[in-house]
Parts: structure tokens; C-alpha cells; sequence
């Protein structure tokens, strides 16, 4: 199975992809945005995509919903990985040779607290939080750190100079698995959809008090601005139900009380 991610290997995507497949069960197809992971399996390089979606502290990744919405990909099961960030650099280094971390932006975010005590330390944003550790250790790079995975540190044969970097310990990113088709509602247990809705009062708490009705949970909900509306939006919903749910009555009921009803996904978790 070849699965495209945003990143390579020793990264956190690829956790993520160990978490869907047993390792050694899938090649990785390592790809610079999450605009080309899609087009990797459009253009058959690869199989599925894992992307990631959500962070507990960051909040949603809106481009990412757009992405996969507008692909007409569609979401295949999901994962919550635990994001424990790692500073690292050549073996030899300390903390006190440090002149300058390399990672992507959204690590660096997450370790403001312990970063801020080494304000001597220039942060430098890049693409990825494994690339960052693999050139520090191709180029044999003193006086740089990488902050990212503790596989990364294992793949790339860096030191970890502190670990647990991250200032929310509670720190977990969602990965969705995306592919071609639909999967069989067979044990089907949570779905996906987006749609719109008039500008009628009460519209969206209607919809919501039936779904209620029917024992479906409402695990998470996003509004975003319609692209060249006056002021519409779209609605994105996870809802998540037992396997005594008619899965095609619950998405026919959603299809007659809204509008542009896409299904991006109905799996299991």
C-alpha cells in the first residue's frame, strides 16, 4: 500500500501511517504540500493519503477540509496521534551549543513555553519537522537543534538534548486516511458531511434537534465562508452513531433539510 504524506519519513505523519498499518505493510510517498499528497493519488503514485486535520491546541485545519472536499476524495478512518515534540541536534551537542531550531512552524508554536527560556536562540520556520532533522544530520550541521519526533532523532542519528518540549501535554493531532471511493457502511460507526443551509431562521437547530432524535451524535461542527457567496457558509459535521443506525435514512433526512449535501466519509473509528 503506497500512502502519500505531507512531510517524510521520521515524521509525525508517519506515526500516524503506523497507526493505520501494521509497519513494513505500506510504502511511503513522501510529498512537500498537502495540495500534492492528493494529487499523488490522482496521478497514481499513490494509493491513500494520511492528512492531518485537527490539533487539540491549534484548532482545524480549514485549507485541509477544502482540500479533500473539493478532491472528491474520500475519508477512510481517522486516528488521534499524541504529539510529543523533541529537541534534538548531533550527538557531542548540548543545549548550550545551540545558535539556532529548525522545525515546522506549527512544532515551533507548540514549544513557545520551553523555547521562550532561550531567547539567545534564533528559530528558523521550515517545511518539515523530519526534513529539518535529516539535513542537520546529512550536513553534519553543529550548532543547530531540530525539533520533532523521537523517530526522527532514531532515523536521522540525533541526540535528544530535552524531550516532552511541547507546552500542552495534552497535545494530540487527528489524521484522517483519504482515498478513492467510498468505504462499505458495513460496521460503520461515524460520517462526515458538508452542506449548506437558507438563510431561514432556525435551519441549522432543526436539523440538529432530528439528528438528536435519532440517537446521533454531533462530535464536532465547522462553519466556513462559501467561496464567491454573499455571506453564505458551508457546514462541516462529524456525526458519530451505534450500528443500529440506518446509515442511508440518516443521510436522506440531512439531504432534505439542507442543501449541496456531499458525504465525505462513512467509517469506522
Amino acid at each position: 500500500m503506497r500512502i502519500a504524506i505531507q512531510g517524510e519519513k521520521g515524521s509525525f505523519h508517519e506515526e500516524a501511517v503506523k497507526s493505520f498499518f501494521i509497519q513494513g505493510s505500506y510504502e511511503l510517498v513522501s510529498c512537500t504540500s498537502f495540495d500534492s499528497t492528493i494529487d499523488a493519488i490522482k496521478q497514481s503514485r499513490a494509493d491513500m493519503a494520511v492528512m492531518a486535520i485537527e490539533n487539540a491546541r491549534s484548532g482545524s485545519i480549514l485549507y485541509n477540509y477544502s482540500l479533500i472536499r473539493e478532491s472528491g476524495l474520500k475519508v477512510h478512518g481517522e486516528k488521534d496521534i499524541r504529539i510529543r515534540q523533541n529537541l534534538m541536534a548531533l550527538p557531542g551537542q548540548t543545549i548550550d551549543n545551540i545558535n539556532e531550531v529548525w522545525s515546522h512552524p506549527v512544532a515551533i508554536s507548540q514549544c513557545m513555553n520551553f523555547l521562550s527560556a532561550y531567547p539567545e536562540i534564533r528559530l528558523v520556520e521550515k517545511d518539515d519537522t523530519a526534513s529539518s532533522a535529516r539535513i542537520i544530520s546529512n550536513n553534519e550541521i553543529a550548532g543547530v537543534a531540530a525539533i520533532g519526533a523521537d523517530i526522527a532523532a532514531e532515523i536521522y542519528k540525533l541526540n535528544i538534548l530535552a524531550s516532552g518540549i511541547e507546552s500542552y501535554k495534552m497535545n494530540y493531532t487527528r489524521f484522517l486516511l483519504v482515498g478513492v471511493g467510498m468505504n462499505n457502511t458495513y460496521k460503520a460507526n461515524k460520517a462526515s458531511v458538508c452542506f449548506s443551509l437558507g438563510h431561514k431562521p432556525g435551519s441549522l437547530a432543526k436539523l440538529l434537534v432530528i439528528l438528536a432524535a435519532m440517537n446521533i451524535n454531533l462530535s464536532k461542527i465547522l462553519s466556513v465562508p462559501k467561496i464567491n457567496s454573499d455571506w453564505e457558509y458551508l457546514f462541516y459535521l462529524d456525526l458519530e452513531f451505534n450500528g443500529d443506525t440506518e446509515v442511508e435514512h440518516m443521510l436522506k433526512v440531512i439531504h432534505n433539510n439542507t442543501r449541496e449535501l456531499e458525504v465525505l466519509g462513512i467509517y469506522k473509528i
